[in-house]
Parts: structure tokens; C-alpha cells; sequence
């Protein structure tokens, strides 16, 4: 379990490098260009920003490498870090000053993180899911993010519109590992062309394209207090689900429940913290204004 919450916190680390660079180059793209076909010109001419597509990549091929290694229901909590990774990243690129309510938010994250994986640590399982079972998985996956998207659709911009793209997002996100640990398993048993050949890894290419999308709109449609934490938990929650469900992971029971409901309200609690704070935003280069006036007051 060590080397996959070694490969996927790297993936993190990597994911949220990428983010930032490609917001980085953002800024020196001419704003006439925004919505025309130029802007994708100008960002290939941009090192930062193919940078930033590196790190991305990089990010899909450590996930991949985690999700061999170890359970779906360790591998996906741990990308919880690119939150306060993105934070650390961001505000070395971007000069933010990170007062120290983020700090102590990005303190409750990786505790809160620590203590929830350690309590579960979940054993077994098996590496990739018959055909059968992903039937209802992605009809009932599928069918509480189109639910989610449609909610979202009724809403106006804001709080609520943002929440239910970003947790339909999520749920594409989990849906996507749950798919890709399943093609891994396929690649190590089978082989090259038996990995190509198989559905699921066409479908995982086109949920994770999807759930790009999703992300995208859900951090137009509202503030990062909203999409964050859906995001975020949603994906954390839904991971730690399919690996039992699906893939057979057992987790640890009777008082190491406790223990890992503590950890995640922990989690749970820097997290919001975290996206409430100004400096989150600015590392992430929205226009945002910070919800908690107070935060400066206590930098």
C-alpha cells in the first residue's frame, strides 16, 4: 500500500503543477484571443504552458501506476492533496502570500488524510471487475451524475450550480479510476494488445475527457467554496465505495470506524477551510473574493 500512496501522491503533486502552469501561461495569452481559435496557437508557442500539459499527463500515467500497485479505495482519498498542493505550488508561482488559516488547513487536510487511509487500510481485492458487474455501476454512476448535471442546469450561477457539476465531476472521476485500475489489471494479466483491446480503455479515456469538461463548468458557475469541496470529498467518498463494492476491497472495522470518521471530518473541515480562504483563489488565478473577511486579519 506504501508505493501506491507514494505513486498517487506524486500523481497529485503532479496534477496540481500542471493546473497551475497552464493558469500561468493563461495570463500571457491576449485577451482578444480568449474565445477564438488562436488561443490554442498561442498556448503551443508558450513552454510554461506545454509544461503544465506534461505535468498532466504524468499525472494519468502515476495514477495508472498507483492504481496497479494498491486499492481503488487508498489511491483516490490521496488526491484530496492537490487541493493544498495546488495551494503550496500556486502561491510560489503567483507570489501569494498564504496566511495562517490556510496553513492550518492544509495541516488539518494531510492529518485528517493520514488518519482516515491508516484507519481503513483496506486489504484484498481483486484487480480488475468482470463485465457483468460494470453494469450497474455505470448505470447508477451515470445516472446520479446526469442528475446532478440536469439540478445543476436549473439552477442559476452560483454556490449551488457550481456544487452539482463539480460533484458530477467527482463522480466521473472516481468512475474513470474505477475504469482504468480495472484496464491496468488487464495490461498485467493479458498484455499490450489485449489492454488496447478492451472496452475499458476507451471508456475511461471518455468519462476522464468528460469529467474534464464538467470540472471546466463547474469552476465557471460559481465560487471555489462551493466546487472544492464537492469535488474534492465526492471523489474521496465514491472511490472508497467502488473499491468495496466492486473490486472486493475490505476495509478494517469495528473501532478503526471511529477512527477513520474522525479522520475524514478532520479532512472534511480543511478542506472547506482551505477553499474559503482568498489566497487559495488567487493561487488558482480566479477573480474570487474570499468568503471569510477575517482571514487577513489573522495573517
Amino acid at each position: 500500500m506504501a508505493l501506491a500512496v507514494i505513486l498517487a501522491a506524486l500523481a497529485a503533486c503532479s496534477n496540481a503543477l500542471g493546473t497551475v502552469l497552464q493558469r500561468r501561461a493563461a495570463l500571457t495569452v491576449p485577451a482578444s484571443t480568449s474565445l477564438r481559435l488562436g488561443l490554442i496557437t498561442d498556448l503551443l508557442r508558450t513552454p510554461v504552458w506545454l509544461a503544465g500539459i506534461v505535468g498532466v499527463i504524468m499525472s494519468a500515467v502515476l495514477q495508472a501506476l498507483a492504481l496497479a500497485f494498491g486499492s481503488l479505495a487508498v489511491v483516490q482519498p490521496v488526491f484530496i492533496l492537490e487541493l493544498p498542493l495546488a495551494l503550496v505550488i500556486g502561491g510560489a508561482v503567483f507570489h501569494v502570500h498564504r496566511s495562517r488559516r490556510s496553513w492550518t488547513a492544509v495541516a488539518c487536510i494531510a492529518v485528517g488524510l493520514a488518519l482516515f487511509l491508516f484507519s481503513l487500510a483496506p486489504s484484498g481485492g481483486r484487480t480488475w471487475v468482470p463485465g457483468l458487474w460494470w453494469v450497474p455501476t455505470l448505470v447508477i454512476t451515470g445516472g446520479v451524475e446526469a442528475a446532478l448535471v440536469l439540478a445543476a442546469l436549473r439552477r442559476p450561477l452560483g454556490l449551488t450550480r457550481a456544487a452539482c457539476l463539480a460533484a458530477g465531476a467527482a463522480l466521473g472521476n472516481a468512475l474513470t479510476a474505477a475504469l482504468m485500475k480495472s484496464a491496468m489489471g488487464i495490461l498485467g494479466t493479458w498484455g499490450v494488445r489485449a489492454f488496447f483491446l478492451s472496452w475499458q480503455t476507451y471508456a475511461f479515456a471518455a468519462i476522464g475527457a468528460l469529467s474534464l469538461f464538467l470540472l471546466s463548468t463547474a469552476m465557471q458557475a460559481g465560487p471555489l467554496i462551493a466546487s472544492q469541496p464537492a469535488l474534492t470529498l465526492t471523489d474521496a467518498v465514491t472511490g472508497v465505495v467502488l473499491g468495496v463494492l466492486i473490486y472486493e476491497e475490505q476495509p478494517r472495522t469495528g473501532p478503526w470506524i471511529i477512527l477513520a470518521v474522525l479522520g475524514f471530518g478532520l479532512l472534511t473541515y480543511g478542506v472547506f477551510a482551505l477553499s474559503h480562504t482568498r489566497c487559495l483563489a488567487e493561487c488558482l488565478h480566479t477573480d474570487e473574493e474570499a468568503a471569510d473577511p477575517m482571514e487577513h486579519a489573522t495573517a
